[in-house]
């Protein structure tokens, strides 16, 4: 009999989790700051140069959008199975999403070659733009592929708690990305001065190099899938797990495109306003950025602890780890917002602003603060807990109204038809973090999202 307790007592839970989303989070801040250094050091060489890469990282945005959905879909399974100590299902879902993966990257690589103009005329008319962006495009198109591969076997290892050897991959990610641009944009070393087309390169070179690494890691390193053992589950066809997999993984797809699409038009409506407006955002939003990644880890990591703890079967067990994982959300979330506003000012500091635009920024600044505990309890509990249990659904619907029914509307009117203040607009753009507590809260409370995935053994 089962002896429920409203919080997990068990101390083992709570080092498992903060040990894991410690490493994951260090793991994106890598690859966060990676973009970062890209976007500098090809500010640096050309303005064209930094605007024709970021056009075509819209393109690369969707890809991983499409990475992340295969990857969640696989981890709120395959995290079920290991909670069983089932190993052989993982390495079947792991081959299913590995075809997935190959197929959707191909098709995107595919329409990149043969209308890449048209592609990127979506978000720029600008021909000299277009001219970097095309010469960006052109290499960095090879890394699809290999992006998408690398995260799946990286979530396939999330799945039995390994993401170590994630954060490691990173780090090297980012100091070949480091090297590769100032060798390659700027020709050092001897190297021909390369500009747009260096920083590809680099990337791509990146992308190899963490291929390889997570491979022979897998294949070679990994003792809980023990893959190379059991090359044949890979490329096994096992038509009930596919079946399990396509039913969890369609509203995640969904749910991940329907946002990701949505995030252009939220920057194309801050870029119509003004300079000031522009400049304060991307001030205020860096700083957001930054601490978002410990939000984006505890959502990654409740997904892997949910799935283990649903795969072992003990429902009332399931309940308390869940809310505890959901009050600490909440904990987080206060405390990052604390830290936003107590370092606003130094912050401030490091950049030359004129003083409207400074006050501007100061107040995005608070807003996102407010914004970040909205946030840092329903992306982890809709996205980490309930999706990762299985139930894509309600994320899927709840993305689709709030993002498409309420937030660009709301945010359309707040810019171009009430002409209120860019603090309002942020505020309308954001807002969807808010009022997404609310439906998430009372999905949470009713347990409904406990769903086994599992099948039982033949």
């Amino acid at each position: 009999m089962e002896r429920e307790t409203f919080f997990t007592r068990d101390k083992n839970f709570y080092k498992t989790l903060f040990s894991m989303m410690i490493v994951v989070a260090l793991q994106n801040l890598v690859m966060y700051s990676v973009n970062m250094i890209d976007n500098i050091m090809l500010g640096n060489f050309s303005q064209n140069a930094l605007s024709g890469a970021a056009t075509v990282n819209q393109l690369f945005f969707m890809v991983e959008q499409f990475a992340l959905s295969i990857a969640n879909a696989l981890v709120a399974i395959g995290a079920q199975y290991w909670g069983q100590k089932r190993n052989a299902p993982i390495r079947r879902l792991t081959g299913i999403s590995l075809r997935l993966g190959l197929v959707i990257s191909v098709i995107i690589m595919a329409m990149c070659i043969i209308m890449p103009k048209a592609l990127l005329s979506i978000f720029t008319n600008d021909a000299a733009i277009m001219e970097e962006a095309l010469s960006y495009l052109g290499i960095i198109l090879w890394t699809f592929v290999m992006f998408i591969v690398s995260n799946i076997l990286m979530a396939a290892l999330r799945c039995v708690g390994t993401v170590k050897i994630s954060f490691y991959i990173s780090l090297v990610s980012l100091g070949i990305n480091i090297i590769g641009n100032y060798a390659l944009i700027y020709g050092n070393f001897g190297l021909p001065r390369m500009g747009v087309r260096g920083a590809a390169i680099a990337t791509l070179i990146a992308r190899i190099v963490e291929l390889v690494i997570v491979i022979y890691y897998v294949l070679k390193v990994d003792k809980k899938l023990e893959i190379l053992k059991n090359l044949k589950d890979i490329f096994t066809v096992d038509k009930e797990l596919r079946k399990d997999y396509t039913k969890v993984y369609i509203p995640i797809m969904c749910s991940q495109v329907l946002w990701g699409v949505s995030v252009p038009f939220q920057t194309a409506i801050l870029g119509h306003l003004s300079s000031a407006a522009i400049a304060a955002n991307s001030v205020a939003t860096t700083f957001y950025q930054y601490l978002k990644v410990i939000v984006i880890a505890m959502s990654s990591t409740s997904a892997v602890m949910i799935g283990n703890s649903i795969g072992r079967g003990k429902i009332e067990r399931v309940k308390a780890d869940a809310r505890s994982l959901a009050v600490i959300d909440v904990a987080i979330g206060v405390c990052l917002a604390i830290l936003l506003i107590v370092l606003k000012n130094p912050l401030l500091s490091l950049y030359t602003l004129d003083s409207a635009t400074e006050v501007m920024a100061s107040n995005l600044i608070i807003i996102m603060a407010f914004i970040m505990v909205g946030m840092s309890y329903q992306m982890p509990v809709s996205f980490g807990i309930i999706q990762g249990a299985g139930d894509g659904k309600f994320t899927m619907k709840m993305n689709l109204i709030s993002t498409w029914c309420i937030v660009m509307p709301l945010s359309i009117m707040a810019a171009f038809w009430w002409k209120l203040p860019v603090e309002w607009v942020v505020v309308c753009i954001q807002s969807d973090q808010i009022f997404k507590g609310l439906p998430t809260f009372i999905k949470f409370r009713k347990y409904s999202w406990i769903k086994k995935l599992t099948r039982d053994e033949a």
